[in-house]
């Protein structure tokens, strides 16, 4: 049985963790660090916590002000509230000073679950990757997760990275490293190509599967550095099939499917079917529920991926 994890839960551990090994650290959160998981920075080192209550606006300012002083903020929130209650903040104060703030958002997309519509961030992605100097990440599991914190860590300017409250299977193994700008081939094949970030990824390793019982060769893989995105092997994808899927627990605007099709428009130019939600908002029901609903499951993307097969085709 493939294990799984809590990308949130593995980003506090790992918050944790950094917090011995760079002093200069501290973390923001807006009173939900039981729910962000920073909780575990928080209990290990209360000197440099700040609870600033239901105030985002007010927290990224702070943040901003911590990083002109020479620390390392962790700032964090639900995703709606930091990419859309505080979006001016994030811009004016963060964004375009290029400022050393790391944007650590939790429950993004529909897997927030009971949560309901008003919870579930679905424009966060395409609010964050419209800013100049951020970079915007999308881990696809623990270790990825773990990842990429560390490198935050090291990196010197914002960062936006979404991290989800329902456990994912895991992909990496422990000596997983991330690469800005550099997505990850996880499976091999030439008949179309399926492309996916954060909990989409696995859907697309299962939807590969899938499709090898039908005879179609499926290469997989992850863009969850969303900005600056992978431009060359995208490319490289689509030569080598001639057919693209995109697939990604976010609207399908603004986000993945949105910057796949600005590559392969203005570099090469080919068929692509996007797996996403399609300009609605989000309702309550369990996160198992919800993927079925809004068509987020390994075998939307196998529909998706005979689609775009068929229009390679009939090109």
């Amino acid at each position: 049985m493939i294990p799984k994890e809590s990308t949130r839960v593995e980003y506090g551990k790992t918050l944790k963790e950094l917090g011995s090994q760079y002093p200069e650290i501290v973390v923001l959160d807006a009173d939900l660090s039981a729910s962000t998981q920073t909780k575990y920075f928080a209990l290990a080192f209360p000197q440099r916590f700040f609870n600033m209550g239901v105030a985002e606006q007010d927290l990224m300012g702070t943040a901003a002000g911590l990083a002109v002083g020479g620390m390392i903020p962790f700032a964090s929130t639900f995703a709606i509230f930091a990419a859309g209650r505080a979006w001016e903040q994030v811009r004016q104060s963060i964004a375009y000073g290029a400022l050393n703030v790391k944007i650590v958002a939790s429950h993004g997309g529909v897997t927030v679950g009971e949560d309901g519509g008003s919870h579930q961030a679905l424009e966060d992605l395409a609010l964050m990757r419209v800013l100049p100097n951020m970079v915007v990440l999308v881990p696809a599991d623990g270790p990825e997760t773990r990842a990429m914190t560390r490198w935050a860590a090291q990196y010197h300017g914002p960062v936006y990275m979404r991290t989800g409250r329902s456990t994912m299977p895991v992909i990496y193994g422990e000596d997983h490293r991330f690469q800005l700008g550099k997505g990850s081939i996880l499976r091999e094949g030439d008949d179309v190509s399926l492309m996916g970030i954060g909990v989409m990824v696995h859907a697309c390793l299962e939807a590969a599967s899938l499709l090898e019982k039908e005879g179609v060769s499926a290469r997989v893989l992850n863009l969850s550095c969303l900005k600056p995105l992978d431009w060359e092997l995208v490319v490289d994808s689509a030569r080598r099939t001639g057919c693209v899927v995109t697939a990604e627990e976010h609207m399908v605007t603004g986000g993945l499917g949105s910057a796949v099709a600005e590559v392969l428009s203005e570099h090469h130019p080919t068929p692509v079917k996007r797996v996403g939600i399609r300009d609605v908002f989000g309702i309550s029901g369990t996160p198992g529920d919800l993927l079925k609903h809004y068509g987020l499951t390994a075998r939307d993307v196998v529909l998706a991926a005979r689609q775009a097969m068929a229009r390679k085709k009939g090109a």
